[in-house]
C-alpha cells in the first residue's frame, strides 16, 4: 500500500507541478500584457502615480503587480440632459431639452480631475451645458430664441459649455437643444401670436406682390398704348400717301377733255346707283345733271 501511493505521489507531483506552472504563467501574463483598443487609451499608474498614457492601438507591456492600467474611451459618447426650466430676457419660462456629444481629449486630466469615472464626467458636462444654455437664453428674448433656433443657437451654447469643462481633459463636440418648448400655460397665446405674425408677413408679400404685378401691367398697359398709337399713326400716313398715290394716277389717266369727260361719266352713275337704294327707282327732273347723264346730254 506504501509502495501503492509513493508511485502515485511521484506520478501526480510532477503534473501538480506543472499545472501551477501554466496556471501561473497565465496569471503573470496577464498582469504584464494589456491591450488598447481603437478609440481608447490606457493609463498605466504606478503608486497612484501616471507613468504612461498608451493611445496606440495592439498589445503592451507594463510591470505586473506594482503597475496598474485604466482604460479610457476617446470615442465620441452620446448623453442625454434631463429637462431644465430656463427663463428669456423678456421674463418668459420655456423649457429647453439638451443632447451632447463628448469626448475625453486628455486622459491625463481626465484621470487626475475625475479619476477616470465617466459618471463623474457627465455630471460636470450637465452643469456646464446647463449654465450656458441658462446664460445663452437669458441673454435673448422669446422671439429672438425661436428666431434663432438651429445652427446658431447650438453654436453658442456649445462654445459657453467648452469654456467650463476643458479643464477635466474632455471636449463638449456638440451641445445642442433638440426641444425648446413653451410652458403649458403660455403656449396657446405664443401659438396665436406666432400664426398672427406670420399672417401678416404672407399680408405684406401679398400686398408687395400685387403692387408689382399692376406696376408690370401698367407699364404693358403704356408700350402697347404707345405701339398702338405709332402703328395707326403709320397706317394713317400709308392710307394717305395711297390716296396721294390713287389721285395721281387717276389724274395721269383722265388728263385729257376726253377721258376726263368718260370719267364724271362714271362718276355720275356711281352716284346714281348708290341713291337708288333697294327700290331701283330714281325720279328725276329732266333738266338735272343726272338726266343729262342717262340722256347722255352733259352740256
Amino acid at each position: 500500500m506504501r509502495k501503492m501511493i509513493k508511485t502515485i505521489k511521484k506520478t501526480i507531483l510532477p503534473i501538480i507541478i506543472v499545472f501551477v506552472l501554466f496556471i501561473g504563467g497565465i496569471i503573470f501574463f496577464n498582469a504584464t500584457v494589456y491591450t488598447v483598443k481603437v478609440n481608447e487609451s490606457a493609463i498605466i499608474i504606478r503608486l497612484g502615480k501616471i507613468q504612461a498614457v498608451e493611445s496606440n492601438p495592439g498589445m503592451h507591456i507594463h510591470a505586473p503587480f506594482i503597475e496598474s492600467v485604466t482604460k479610457v474611451y476617446t470615442g465620441d459618447i452620446l448623453y442625454d440632459i434631463p429637462v431644465s426650466d430656463v427663463i428669456t430676457s423678456d421674463k418668459k419660462s420655456m423649457i429647453a431639452d439638451n443632447y451632447v456629444i463628448w469626448s475625453i481629449t486628455d486622459p491625463t486630466k481626465y484621470y487626475q480631475t475625475l479619476g477616470a469615472v465617466r459618471g463623474r464626467a457627465e455630471e460636470r458636462i450637465e452643469a456646464a451645458v446647463y449654465n450656458a444654455t441658462k446664460n445663452t437664453i437669458s441673454s435673448m428674448t422669446q422671439d429672438d430664441i425661436i428666431a434663432a433656433r438651429g445652427t446658431t443657437l447650438t453654436d453658442m451654447i456649445t462654445k459657453a459649455s467648452n469654456s467650463d469643462i476643458s479643464q477635466y481633459g474632455i471636449t463638449i463636440e456638440l451641445a445642442e437643444i433638440k426641444a425648446l418648448d413653451l410652458p403649458d400655460d403660455n403656449k396657446e397665446a405664443v401659438y396665436e401670436r406666432m400664426i398672427s405674425e406670420r399672417n401678416n408677413i404672407a399680408a405684406s408679400y401679398t400686398a408687395k406682390g400685387q403692387a408689382e404685378a399692376q406696376k408690370i401691367k401698367n407699364e404693358t398697359d403704356k408700350q402697347v398704348a404707345i405701339l398702338t398709337a405709332a402703328a395707326e399713326k403709320d397706317a394713317a400716313k400709308i392710307e394717305a400717301e395711297g390716296e396721294a398715290e390713287y389721285m395721281r394716277i387717276l389724274s395721269g389717266a383722265y388728263n385729257d377733255e376726253g377721258k376726263a369727260e368718260f370719267y364724271n361719266y362714271l362718276r355720275g352713275l356711281d352716284s346714281l346707283s348708290s341713291m337708288t337704294g333697294d327700290n331701283k327707282t330714281l325720279i328725276l327732273d329732266k333738266d338735272s345733271e343726272y338726266a343729262k347723264i342717262l340722256y347722255g346730254n352733259q352740256e
